[in-house]
Parts: C-alpha cells; structure tokens; sequence
C-alpha cells in the first residue's frame, strides 16, 4: 500500500475524510497477460488490460479523519440504530493509526420497504466512499460478481472489478441488494463469489472469471439486504454480522415522514412555494406507509397542492391506497 496520504473532495456528512492510496493489482500481470493475448479476437479482453495499465493500480482508501457526528442519522434512520453502532465501532477502531477501515460484512435483513438501501447509500456518504448497486432480485448468472469467461460471447468483467478497477476507490461500498432472491441452477450460484469475497484474507487476491488478474478486493465494505433470511446460504451468513430491521414505530415513522419533506422541499426551487413544516395530518397519513412509499406518495402531493395554487399538502393530496392511478403497495 502506498504510504502517500491525500484528501478527495469533502463529504457532505462531515469533515474531510483522510485518503491513502492502495495499489488494488499489480501491473505486472496486466503487461504479461497483454503479451500473451493473441493478434486477432479478444478486443474487449485487450481494452480492459490497456485501460487498466492507463489509469494504473492506485485507488483512494479513505476512512472518516474522526469518528463522525452521526445524530442526524440516527435521526434520520430510527430503526437502524444498532447497524449505525456498528458502523461508529468500526470508525473509532480506524483512527489514530495507519490501517484502513475494516467494516465487518453486514446484513439488512427487514421486510421490503423499510429503507435498507437508503441506508447503504448514506452509509456510503458518511463514510466518503463510492457507492455500487448489485440487484440479485432480476440476476441469475453466476458471472454477475466475478466476472465470465473472455471466451464466452458477450463476456465482461463482473461487479466487483468494476466497482474497483473502473471506480475511484479500494474500499468502496457494495450493496448486494436482495440477496435472497438470487436465483442459482445446478451449473452456476450468483453467489458463489462471495465465499472467498467476504473472507478477508481471500478477497486480497481476488480473481476476475473475464480478467484473470487478481485484485485487492479485501477492502470493500459489504452491504447484503435480504427479506427472508432462510434463502440465504448458512456458510454466507455465519461471515456476516446480521441486523434484524423492525418498521419504524408509529412516531418513529412520522418523524421519518417529516424528515422526508423537509429533505424534498429543499432540494427542489419550487419547495419555497410550500410551508417549511408539513401539517400534523399529513404526518398521520404518511406514517402509515413504509418509508419507500413515503417519497413517491409526497411527490404526488406536492403536485397536487401545486396545481390547486396552495403552499401546503393535505392528507387528500396523497394518492389513495388502493386506487389505479395512485396504488400505494408493497410490491419489491
């Protein structure tokens, strides 16, 4: 690892994180792989190792430079405080010394909803680092984290040496989101991969199934969202730290609900023309859906006390539940 420290551009969340920069392949085995490949065939095999020779091995490693002031997530998320305990006990363990961060694997498991995703995505804030997105709900190759063959038609690197390799950083965060809807045949296990990428000491020499180059893949930081835990492979499980998600309480969600519009009305120019604070029912209503329905039903809200000229949402600007054009459900 490159002993040079930098500072990337500042998070939102918090002061500047620190940034080392770790060499995640060597390229030594790039140039050898290169002067192996044949004259003809193989142009995508052949612009991935130039690509990875052009930008080089180096990647930002960066940790929080403290252990950050995490109330406004505590706030903001509720019903995942002992995922955010975890995530502050592994920042302490980070500072005054030179080793990176180490976030042990986690699991989100909750019922649809509930805001497991959103999480991942300001966990991610907090932490500086990139964010990737691996949905296994509609995924059923095996290839989708490790990579196919360079000898199959098609063939491409899979998802971790692209969030590695073609990102910004060595520890970037990767949600597997509902895990628990890969679907594996007898031939290849979407999840296969993650037997050896969630070991420390085996994801350090990763190998892509496309590139055949090991990279350093022992830093990423997992994220894993399940519904239902029985789908999940025990081996997979016992190298996971796993948080039950219980729904917000009734005032834990109206809190979230209100979190939700401030958040709304100040991101968007046309949220001056609403009151800064929504209305008690309002909060009522919203209260009764899951967090990831809340959003979509204030959008709709929004634009429904707009068009009657009003700078405040009542609960009969929500869509109604149930309804064709305004249906509130459940479906992941």
């Amino acid at each position: 690892m490159d002993s040079r420290s930098l500072v990337p551009h500042p998070s939102s969340s918090f002061q500047l994180p620190i940034a080392n920069l770790r060499s995640v392949f060597r390229p030594h085995d790039v140039e050898r792989k290169l002067a192996k490949l044949p004259n003809k065939d193989h142009e995508n095999l052949r612009s991935t190792y130039e690509r990875m020779l052009e930008r080089g091995p180096e990647r930002f490693q960066v940790k929080p430079s403290g252990v950050p002031n995490m109330a406004a997530l505590y706030h903001e998320l509720p019903n995942f405080t002992d995922a955010l305990d975890d995530v502050k006990r592994h920042v302490a363990l980070s500072q005054d010394c030179r080793d990176g961060l180490e976030v042990t694997p986690m699991l989100l498991l909750g019922p649809p909803g509930i805001g497991k995703t959103h999480f991942a995505r300001k966990l991610a804030e907090l932490l500086g680092t990139g964010m990737n997105l691996v949905p296994m709900s509609s995924m059923t190759a095996g290839w989708l984290l490790s990579g196919a063959s360079s000898q199959w038609k098609g063939a491409k690197p899979g998802k971790v040496f692209e969030a590695i390799v073609d990102g910004q950083y060595a520890n970037p965060v990767l949600v597997v989101d509902e895990i628990d809807k890969a679907a594996a045949d007898a031939q290849y296990d979407p999840l296969g991969a993650l037997y050896g990428l969630l070991e420390h000491d085996t994801a350090v020499s990763f190998v892509d199934e496309f590139a055949e180059v090991a990279i350093d893949a022992s830093q990423v930081i997992w994220i894993m969202t399940a519904n239902d835990e029985r789908c999940i492979p025990e081996p997979i499980l016992n190298r996971m730290n796993v948080f039950e998600i219980e729904p917000p309480s009734p005032e834990a969600a109206r809190q979230i609900a209100r979190n939700l519009y401030c958040s709304i009305r100040n991101e968007h120019g046309w949220g001056e023309r609403f009151d800064p604070e929504p209305a008690q029912e309002l909060l009522d209503q919203l209260a009764e859906l899951a967090p990831r329905e809340m959003r979509r039903a204030l959008m709709t809200g929004f634009g429904n006390a707009r068009l009657d000229q009003r700078g405040q949402i009542t609960a009969d600007d929500l869509p109604k539940a149930g309804s064709a054009k305004g249906r509130m459900g459940f479906i992941q």
